[in-house]
C-alpha cells in the first residue's frame, strides 16, 4: 500500500518504520511545517492515511481525507467531542474511517479483561474502582483516550458508577482517573478495585511504541478497499 502519515512525531516515525518493514511505501508525510501539502492532489497518490497528529488538527485532517476519498486510520485523541460529527459525515459521504484510542493489541485484550472484571464487580459494592494512567510529558491530552475508554466500559457494566472525573471525585458515583506525565513513558494503565479487606489490580504497561505502530499499520491494511466505520473490534474479531 501507499501510505500517508499525518503527524511525524515519535509515533509517526515508528509507523513509518513498521510500514516499510511490512513492505508498504510512504508517499506523503505531513507535519506542522508542511500542512498545506495535505490536499486532494497529494492524497490521490496514496491508498490510506494514518493520523497521529494533534487534537487541534485531527478533525480537519479527517475531513480532508474524506474529501479526497482517502481511507483514514485515526489514533489521535483529545478531539472526540467531534466524533459523532465525523461518523455522520463518513456515512453520508460513503467514506472509510478507522478509529481507536489505542492500537496496541495488548491494550485491546486488557480492555476485554477490564469489562469482564467490571461485570463481576457489579455484584460486590464494597469495592471502589480507580484508574491511573502514566504517559510521557509530551502527551497533550489528559486523561488519555485509553483511560477514558476503559472508564466508559466500566460505567457500562458497573451500575454504581455513572461518570468519571480527572484527579478527583465529587461523589461515590464517579470513577477517579489519575493522569500522570513523566519522562518518556510510552503508556501504563492501571485499574484498581479496593475494599477494606483487599485490593484487586490489573495493569497494562507498554514497553515501547512499536506495538501501537504495528496495530495502526494492521488497521490500515484492514481498511484498504473497505467503506464504513471500523474499530479494533472489527480488526481483531473478538
Amino acid at each position: 500500500m501507499r501510505i500517508a502519515i499525518l503527524g511525524y512525531g515519535k509515533m509517526g516515525k515508528e509507523i513509518e518504520k513498521t510500514a516499510i518493514e511490512r513492505n508498504h511505501s510512504i508517499e506523503l508525510i505531513i507535519d506542522i511545517n508542511n500542512m498545506s501539502d495535505l490536499n486532494k492532489e497529494n492524497l490521490s497518490k496514496t491508498d490510506v492515511a494514518i493520523d497521529f497528529s494533534t487534537p487541534d488538527s485531527a478533525y480537519n485532517n479527517i475531513l480532508t481525507c474524506f474529501s479526497a476519498n482517502t481511507p483514514i486510520v485515526s489514533g489521535t485523541t483529545g478531539w472526540l467531542d467531534k466524533f459523532e460529527d465525523i461518523t455522520r459525515i463518513c456515512r453520508e459521504k460513503n467514506q472509510s474511517f478507522f478509529y481507536a484510542s489505542n492500537y496496541s493489541i495488548g491494550v485491546y485484550l486488557f480492555s476485554q479483561i477490564n469489562k469482564y472484571l467490571a461485570g463481576l464487580m457489579n455484584n460486590f459494592d464494597n469495592y471502589n474502582v480507580e484508574i491511573e494512567e502514566i504517559h510521557h510529558t509530551q502527551k497533550l491530552d489528559a486523561p488519555s483516550g485509553t483511560a477514558i475508554s476503559l472508564a466508559k466500559d466500566i460505567i457500562s457494566l458497573l451500575e454504581r458508577k455513572t461518570n468519571w472525573e480527572l484527579d478527583k471525585t465529587s461523589d461515590n458515583n464517579s470513577i477517579k482517573i489519575n493522569a500522570i506525565r513523566e519522562g518518556n513513558v510510552p503508556g501504563i494503565h492501571t485499574i484498581t478495585y479496593d475494599s477494606e479487606v483487599d485490593t484487586i489490580e490489573i495493569r497494562h504497561s507498554a514497553k515501547s511504541r512499536k506495538g501501537l505502530a504495528l496495530g495502526a499499520v494492521m488497521a490500515a491494511e484492514f481498511l484498504y478497499n473497505k467503506k464504513g466505520i471500523f474499530s479494533m473490534n472489527n480488526l481483531l474479531k473478538l
